[in-house]
């Protein structure tokens, strides 16, 4: 019997259920109540037969079933890819704020330290409002594209706009011009949650294999990398061959766009061909669903240790230039080779942390390559002292434990994401994701506030011509201590938090039994039970 196709975005028809006694696998079906399968990442069979989704959703893709990593099949590579794609932007945006934006306004536009770190933090700790809220929206959020791929586009778009625009300095240099960036990067920082916090819940979605999500994760973390490693060391070339000063940093804003645009573009095309959704229950209100979330006692711990991370980690990229003009004496080649060496490494040894999590553990791996990046950066306290090659090198090891901390992290999410929607039955994807990115973007936003603290406590001196002014060795020493031990302490503390917490996917279902024939003696208590289903040993 044909079966109807069913209208995009909607739950597909099934097909008629297979003949009793035949396993559901046997007759080419996914095993499931009723003999569908739409799970998108859940374990728990509901009422009306379809099995329920870890984010909450019935999976469709064009109207067709699927099942992605439920039936043994990972996703496609088309897939993994486009959906990698989409940490073009993201990975842009959270890197060239952080690197570049605190040092535009000290040097730059004449803003003093300790106002210009403030002008960075507050517009991204307006986001652990906002995060939230976007992640309910995406939750409920009914399009024939899904619940979030309309948010990667026109949120995609926005963002690349905006990003334009806060370096475009219509108002020249001055106080003025310091309110003007506070603004436009207050937009932008909004523009990003609503792009941000759908991408992020997507692989709850689009597989329930613990194992998949670690390789979409894997795919992710790269591009990642490869972003970082784009905008980050070009970047600066990009300013520099502009002119410097405001018009080389416009020409940045621009480059840095076009980035973005294409992150998004690409993640909303190349993830098209996968499940996408249908919304179901969820709780009947923010508040209600926030609760749920705080009595995940394991993604809290997550979560704390993530956004602590993350400021140390944007301590480092907030200090680079700095680091480079003050310590290495090379303010034109030294950012660009800083970042090159810390993530071209993580590009390589991608598939062996993937490999040493798969033996050890997610949990167990996150807090080793912790400690390695931890311990590389407190190693540069000696970098006035070493060699500039000994310096690449120890920033190098850097790059080996950010990849790590990076990639674990962030399979950990899908996972806590999965146990609490199969516990509760409802989706809570968004929520879930929408705290995460939160917290993430506060701590990229904490780490240039940090840095800028130091800084001024440290006495360093702005300027308005567009290169660093003169320094006394006391500032020298903040631009050192910030970008070493700052992180450092930061980083390696955090681990702590994940100590009482397993983060173990759920268990398999059992093995099936099977009914062995064992031969008995007549009259002995064995005869007794003979015909009775027991199991093989």
């Amino acid at each position: 019997m044909d079966v109807p196709p069913a209208e995009p975005g909607s739950p597909p028809a099934g097909p008629p259920a297979p003949v009793t006694g035949v396993p559901a696998s046997a007759a080419g079906l996914p095993a499931s109540a009723g003999g569908v399968s739409a799970s998108a990442g859940g374990v728990s069979a509901s009422a009306g037969g379809l099995s329920a989704s870890a984010a909450g959703v019935s999976a469709s893709a064009g109207g067709s079933a699927r099942s992605a990593g439920a039936d043994g099949v990972g996703l496609p590579r088309r897939v993994h890819a486009g959906y990698a794609l989409g940490s073009l932007a993201t990975g842009a945006f959270g890197t060239v704020p952080g690197l570049l934006l605190l040092p535009y306004l000290t040097d730059t536009l004449g803003v003093a330290a300790g106002l210009a770190a403030l002008l960075v933090l507050l517009p991204k700790a307006w986001d652990v409002l906002v995060n939230p809220v976007a992640g309910r929206i995406s939750d409920r959020t009914r399009s024939r594209w899904g619940p979030r791929r309309p948010w990667l586009l026109g949120a995609g778009i926005a963002l690349a706009v905006l990003f334009a625009a806060i370096f475009a300095a219509p108002f020249g240099v001055g106080p003025a011009a310091g309110a003007y960036v506070a603004v436009v990067f207050l937009a932008t920082a909004t523009a990003f949650a609503f792009f941000q916090v759908p991408y992020v819940a997507m692989p709850a979605e689009l597989t329930d294999d613990a194992a998949e999500r670690t390789r979409l994760m894997g795919w992710r973390v790269a591009v990642l990398a490869l972003a970082i490693l784009i905008s980050g060391a070009v970047a600066p070339m990009v300013v520099t061959a502009g002119g410097e000063g405001v018009a080389g940093h416009r020409w940045m804003g621009v480059f840095v766009a076009a980035l973005i645009a294409l992150g998004a573009l690409g993640a909303f095309l190349g993830t098209r061909s996968a499940a996408t959704g249908t919304v179901t229950a969820t709780e009947p209100t923010l508040r209600a669903q926030l609760a749920v979330v705080a009595a995940a006692r394991p993604f809290r711990a997550l979560l704390l240790c993530f956004v602590i991370q993350s400021a140390g980690v944007a301590t480092i990229l907030a200090g680079v230039s700095y680091f480079a003009a003050q310590i290495l004496r090379d303010p034109t080649t030294g950012p660009t080779v800083l970042f090159a060496c810390f993530v071209g490494p993580a590009l390589l040894v991608m598939p062996l942390w993937t490999r040493l999590g798969t033996r050890l553990g997610k949990k167990t791996a996150l807090v080793a390559a912790s400690l390695l990046l931890a311990a590389g950066a407190a190693t540069l306290v000696a970098a006035p002292v070493l060699p500039a090659v000994a310096v690449y090198a120890v920033v190098a090891l850097l790059g080996v434990g950010y990849a790590g901390q990076q990639v674990f992290a962030l399979a950990l999410l899908p996972d806590c994401v999965a146990a609490s929607t199969a516990r509760t039955g409802r989706r809570q994807a968004g929520v879930f994701t929408g705290l995460w990115t939160a917290g993430e973007t506060f701590g990229l936003a904490l780490g240039p506030g940090l840095y800028g603290l130091v800084l001024a406590l440290s006495g360093y001196v702005s300027s308005a011509t567009g290169t660093a002014a003169p320094q006394t060795p006391t500032a020298r020493l903040g631009v050192l201590l910030g970008f070493t031990l700052v992180p450092a302490l930061l980083i390696a503390p955090a681990t702590l938090l994940l100590r009482p917490h397993p983060y173990l996917p759920p268990p398999p279902p059992p093995a099936p039994t099977h009914l062995v024939d064992h031969g008995v003696v007549a009259g002995t208590k064995a005869a007794k039970t003979h015909g009775k289903a027991t199991t093989s040993p």
